[in-house]
């Protein structure tokens, strides 16, 4: 980890996973856990946290103006890394991997580098699938569409119920807070919840835990400090897929 500073890094390569989302490179090789996250510094915009989907690159979804600015960089620009920070996912036995959009990203090295893993994969379109390829050629992978141009037609869920959950010893998700609340209903309904955990995304500004930005009701955990990983037995009774705070601390459905 960085001693709270942040470690200049050069980017190498930008590539395009998807019309929204880009995978930037560089050149520092980060050791952190899957799941882990980093805090990355675009100069003269903004700091924001971000999954390691490589041990070298974050994955970016253009959804503001920091974002924007990094995926508009070019090979030889510079970003500052802190991190990494929080928990990581504690692996074990068979896994189930269940993503939706750029959740890929903090599951992607799960499909990767662990052995006996079934890999569920969710997008609204087949365009915006990211890292099916490569993920396809470590483990089973398993798609879903909202639309229906790819796979499943519906909901990345909606693929549990082809899937026996006795056969997983962990169960790990990440993705947009509904599909996230949606997976945590099946798996409590299939009395699979004890053996999930799920990393969360929130409005963040330090990373360790001062700040208190990131906080989840009714705990007043920080997803950067107590997090991002959390099991899903203590997610139940959060506002997980109910709201989130925005940067004031206010409420948004």
């Amino acid at each position: 980890m960085s001693d709270g500073l942040p470690v200049p890094v050069t980017i190498t390569r930008v590539a395009q996973e998807s019309p929204g989302v880009s995978t930037i490179f560089f050149d520092h090789v980060f050791s952190a856990k899957p799941g882990q996250f980093v805090m990355v510094w675009v100069v003269g915009t903004d700091e924001i946290p971000m999954a390691l989907s490589y041990p070298n690159a974050v994955t970016v979804q253009r959804v503001g103006e920091a974002t924007a600015a990094l995926v508009s960089m070019k090979p030889g620009d510079k970003i500052g890394i802190r991190g990494p920070f929080g928990n990581g996912f504690a692996l074990q036995g068979r896994i189930l991997a269940i993503a939706g959009g750029v959740g890929t990203a903090p599951l992607l090295r799960i499909g990767l580098e662990y052995p006996d893993v079934t890999f569920l994969l969710g997008a609204r379109t087949a365009d915006e699938l990211i890292f099916q390829s490569i993920l396809s050629s470590a483990c089973e992978v398993r798609v879903a569409t909202d639309d229906g141009s790819a796979g499943f037609h519906g909901y990345v869920a909606g693929l549990l119920d082809e899937i026996d959950l006795d056969e997983y010893e962990t169960i790990v998700v990440c993705g947009p807070d509904p599909m996230m609340r949606s997976v945590l209903s099946v798996l409590e309904n299939r009395n699979a919840i004890g053996k999930s955990q799920f990393s969360m995304h929130r409005y963040m500004k330090c990373g360790v835990g001062l700040c208190g930005s990131c906080c989840i009701d009714p705990d007043g955990v920080c997803v950067c400090k107590d997090g991002p990983v959390f099991s899903g037995p203590m997610l139940l009774q959060s506002e997980l897929g109910k709201y989130h705070r925005n940067a004031a601390g206010l409420k948004e459905k």
